[in-house]
Order: structure tokens, then sequence, then C-alpha cells
């Protein structure tokens, strides 16, 4: 069994009592920007219903109400929720993103003016005469292209009197242009004919098949004029 405590000797001080941590509530915030909304325009604010205030007696019969102000910016500032510099900071920002445009832009116009030729064409000058500009380099005049076998060359192609002897002249030669034409054209026929006394008689100065300046003497050497 427990035994019974002991009596304890009376207090003979003030009594403790329960100690009650009173809390700030969000509707306190509300009636102290209404009083400051009243002080500094000295009016109510319009615009919103009448609700009544917690925690304050009622009047008579009706309750205490009392229109809540218009949140504003500096409302807001007050309670805490805009921090102050916040407007500073955004036009701050902004004015540094204009100035940047306005330097890139201006950067690519200096850009672009410093190589002008790159886009634009040159300008045409105006036309010069014939008669009054003379021209500071003549043409030379044309001159025959000179034959590497001799002047008066007949080759494959050629026609006319010159080809209608040489073939006349080939005929008196034995063996090298046999029963051939002389119609006056240096056909394939004439130019096998002209190779093959080049090659028989030992002729080296011309083209082979070319009737040149050495096969031509060759030949006028063992076909003289006149002769049948």
């Amino acid at each position: 069994m427990s035994t019974p405590s002991e009596p304890r000797p009376p207090h003979d001080g003030q009594a403790l009592e329960p100690i009650r941590v009173l809390r700030p509530r969000r509707t306190d915030a509300l009636a102290e920007l209404m009083r400051e909304f009243q002080q500094d325009t000295g009016r109510e604010p319009a615009g919103y219903e009448s609700v009544a205030l917690p925690g304050k007696p009622p009047a008579g019969s009706e309750a205490l109400t009392q229109e809540l102000p218009p949140v504003t910016r500096e409302s807001r500032r007050r309670a805490g929720a805009v921090p102050p510099g916040a407007g500073l900071r955004r036009a701050a920002v902004a004015v540094a993103v204009l100035a940047a445009a306005v330097i890139g832009f201006g950067g690519a116009l200096l850009l672009r003016g410093e190589h002008p030729d790159d886009t634009a064409a040159p300008a045409p000058g105006p036309p010069r005469s014939a008669a009054s500009t003379p021209d500071p380099t003549p043409t030379p005049p044309a001159t025959a292209p000179v034959d590497p076998d001799g002047a008066g060359t007949l080759r494959e192609g050629a026609s006319g009197p010159e080809v209608t002897e040489l073939q006349q002249r080939l005929l008196r030669i034995p063996d090298v242009y046999r029963d051939g034409s002389t119609s006056g054209r240096y056909d394939p026929t004439l130019t096998a004919a002209v190779a093959r006394f080049q090659l028989w008689y030992g002729i080296r100065g011309d083209e082979t098949g070319v009737y040149g300046n050495d096969t031509r003497a060759a030949l006028e050497s063992r076909t003289p004029a006149g002769a049948s």
C-alpha cells in the first residue's frame, strides 16, 4: 500500500495564473491597413462591401462594420509583399536591354558601311568613241601560216592545175601511180602514190604523202618538162 503524502505548507505568496500567448491575427493587419488609409486620405475607401471585424464588440443590435481599403502597391509594400526597389530594378533591366539592342544595330550598320564594294556594283564609265580615241594596241596584220614543208605545198584535199601536173609527173615514174587519174583532185589514191614515191627514193624532208619542196625537187629532177 502507498503511504499518503505529507501535507505541504500553505503558500503565502500570490497564486500563479496560466500565461496566454497572444498571436497577431490577419484581421489585425487588415485593420491596421484600413487605419493607415484613413489617415493618409482622410476618407473611407469605396467600392467594397462592409464586413464585420472579428474581435470588436457589437454596438447595440448591429455589429460594427467597416469597409476594407483597396490593395495597392503601397499597401503591399508596407505589408511586405513587394520589396522596396523592385520597380527600379525592372526599369534598369529594361534600359540595359534597350541599350544593348541599339549598340548591336549601330555596330551592324558600321560593319556594312566599311565594305561598300561587296554589295554595290561599280558604275559603268562613259562610252568611248572609236573615232576620237585611238586604240593603244593596234592589231598586227594577219599573215598566212607558214607551211613547214615549204611554200606551194600540196596535200590531200587540194585541187587545181598544180595537182594535175603532179599526177602527170607521177605517171612517168614506173609503178608509183599506175593507171592513176589526172582529175586535178588530191584524193587518198594520190596521197598513197606520193608516199610510195618518198619511200622508194628516200625523200625525208616532207611529211608522208605531202607534196612539199623536197618531194617536188626530187620528182621534177626525174621527170623534166616536155618529156613523154
